[in-house]
């Protein structure tokens, strides 16, 4: 980089052909990685970080971004056979949720694709890599990672196949599995594979899991082995599946949990117990590391919606402990926060600016949550003992320290930045760490303001989900009457400052708890709040979350009492029409539905919907007048 551009050559990447990896002269690669995702080289793409760790430690790293599995694939053969191992992910999405919508049609586009092509990788992606890579290097070590591998890591249910399946482990043929963050793993895996060891031998390593012959014996690494109920026993009791869940997900969640154990038809599954969580001196290693933020270069004039999303943003931690039934987060991120230093954070917003094509605005400063920076316990030795999923629902933690102001010394920090005109917070924001009782504090409520004021590009969305109380308990969500006081909160503040800007609720239909009178009861709480609904969407089950968990089995995970779930495709088309209840076509039917319940029907039955006819119709009756 030099001056106020960028200046770069091929070598700024790491290669993807057999004509870039001669041109560095090497002999011999060390590590092959194969993404289903475009190679971007940005810190927010985990294929591109992964190399980038393994580059850092001295290895020889190549990458090849979404190879062709229909031909004669020659993508899988191109750079021959490396040195250590190779690594498949599907990319920074599950590939089922990247290819299909919530209704199992096939989606048109691929934002982690060049031009947003739909057909640049198979469905189970990481299990198609996998079982060619082994068909055609069967002696080579392959360890499977990324969002799909870490959230099928154990018996999972599969929504859009409507079964249950079993470790990605055992259909990929992998020989080891990295979930979660997985660079402290990946490299302390590439360590001990270049002293000689046999990839089978490699069991010591945290956030690894992999399938072995032999029942195991336990594993003194670690303190505490658990056994979940085997594959097949979920597969003939759906209780002990949902049992299971809360034994993987409690786990997953804890600052030192135990290793986990199933058996899977004549194999065992060992999982390791996550890493500790991150000190900022690690994750700003990781961040700090020497990306170009940008494409490879052999998507030149092509577009990649994903990075385009991104490219001026910045990310100031990881891990998020809402633990929302619905969201995959914690089970790969965990819910313990890992903050960057401010240093850490000012070196990436300094790059941004030598961007060719920045204008001067950071479209967001966040993390999985807004506003989680540096939130913590008080007293870490109780976090250590916790085995709670969400430390804010169904209340928020006393022994959580729910302070912004670290956060709001980074936005000043940013905001002075000669070379920022302004610096957005596009994340969403967990108002209930700011308005649940005994939240709203003057220093909480300044941080609220001061995003009101100066961090909002015209448009704040926050996801209150939905607004019975019965379904957001299951979805461990915030009463709805904390997103009524942001909304007061909100429109004061704009008021009071001659601001015309937009709160934007997000909603899901079809969650687990969610019945036809509660969709009613929402579409006349949005109706009443004059919010015509734009973010909203149905529910798809993911694997690895309590909603999942709930839709396959009928059940709670941790109560294992019976949960109404919207199953057929009907049902889900009925409870998502109340989001639109001002549309011509729902309007007359919902307002019945309404009058039946002892809402008032008249509100909805009368609304008006500005067509040429009606506009003409209210002129002629004013000029009458």
């Amino acid at each position: 980089m030099t001056g106020n551009t960028y200046s770069y050559n091929i070598h700024d990447w790491l290669p993807t052909s057999a004509k870039e990896v001669k041109a560095r002269g090497w002999e011999s690669i060390d590590v092959i990685l194969f993404s289903g995702d475009a190679y971007v080289d940005h810190p927010s793409f985990g294929a591109a970080v992964i190399v980038r760790v393994l580059e850092a430690e001295g290895l020889k790293v190549a990458i090849v971004p979404q190879p062709n599995w229909r031909d004669d694939l020659r993508d899988f053969k191109k750079l021959g056979r490396p040195n250590l191992f190779f690594a498949v992910s599907a990319g920074c999405m599950d590939s089922m949720v990247n290819h299909y919508t919530a209704n199992k049609r096939l989606r048109s586009n691929d934002a982690y694709t060049p031009d947003a092509r739909s057909d640049m990788r198979p469905d189970y992606a990481t299990i198609v890599y996998s079982n060619i890579l082994k068909k055609l290097y069967p002696d080579v070590p392959l360890i499977i990672g990324g969002i799909e591998a870490s959230l099928r890591r154990v018996t999972h249910y599969d929504y859009w196949s409507d079964q249950l399946k079993p470790t990605i482990l055992h259909d990929s043929k992998a020989d080891l599995l990295v979930y979660g963050m997985g660079e402290k793993a990946i490299i302390e895996v590439a360590k001990q594979l270049k002293e000689g060891k046999n990839i089978n031998e490699i069991t010591s390593i945290p956030q690894t899991a992999w399938l072995q012959t032999d029942k195991p014996d336990g594993n003194n690494t670690f303190p505490g082995t658990l056994i979940l109920s085997s594959h097949q026993e979920c597969l003939n009791d759906k209780l002990k599946f949902a049992a299971n869940f809360r034994i993987v997900e409690e786990e997953s969640n804890r600052w030192n949990g135990a290793c986990i154990m199933q058996k899977v038809y004549d194999k065992w599954l060992v999982i390791n117990p996550q890493y500790p969580p991150w000190t900022e001196e690690e994750i700003d290693r990781s961040f700090d590391l020497p990306y170009t933020r940008l494409p490879h270069p052999r998507y030149k004039d092509k577009r990649i919606p994903a990075y385009e999303m991104i490219r001026h943003s910045v990310n100031a931690h990881r891990g998020c402990f809402g633990g929302c039934a619905f969201c995959t987060i914690s089970a790969h991120q965990g819910k313990f926060i890992v903050s960057r230093s401010e240093q850490s954070i000012m070196k990436e917003v300094d790059s941004i600016t030598q961007m060719p094509d920045f204008k001067g605005y950071i479209s967001d400063i966040g993390g999985p949550s807004a506003n989680m920076y540096r939130m913590q316990g008080k007293n870490i030795d109780m976090c250590k003992n916790c085995r709670r999923p969400s430390c804010i629902h169904p209340a928020v933690c006393p022994n959580l320290n729910t302070s912004h102001r670290a956060l709001q010394k980074v936005y000043a920090m940013v905001q002075t930045h000669p070379d920022i005109k302004k610096a957005f917070v596009s994340s969403g924001i967990r108002y209930d760490l700011v308005f649940a009782p005994g939240q709203a504090t003057t220093e909480n409520l300044a941080y609220m303001r001061d995003v009101v004021h100066n961090h909002v590009s015209g448009r704040l969305k926050v996801a209150p989900e939905h607004i019975s109380d019965n379904v957001l308990k299951i979805m461990r969500k915030p009463s709805f009457s904390l997103f009524k006081k942001l909304l007061k909160f909100f429109e004061k503040e704009n008021a009071d400052a001659g601001l015309k800007q937009q709160l934007i609720p997000y909603f899901i239909s079809s969650h687990p708890g969610s019945i036809k009178d509660d969709m009613v009861q929402l579409a006349a709480e949005t109706k009443k709040l004059n919010f015509r609904l734009e973010q909203v969407q149905d529910f798809t089950p993911t694997p690895m979350t309590v909603a999942t968990v709930i839709y396959y089995s009928g059940v709670h995970p941790y109560t294992l009492k019976p949960v109404f779930t919207a199953r057929t495709k009907e049902e889900k088309l009925e409870q998502r029409k109340y989001f639109f209840w001002y549309k011509p076509e729902y309007r007359k039917e919902i307002g019945k539905e309404l009058g039946e319940i002892g809402h008032e029907a008249s509100s909805i039955k009368k609304e008006k919907v500005f067509s040429r006819k009606s506009s003409k119709s209210r002129k002629r009756k004013t000029k009458n007048k």
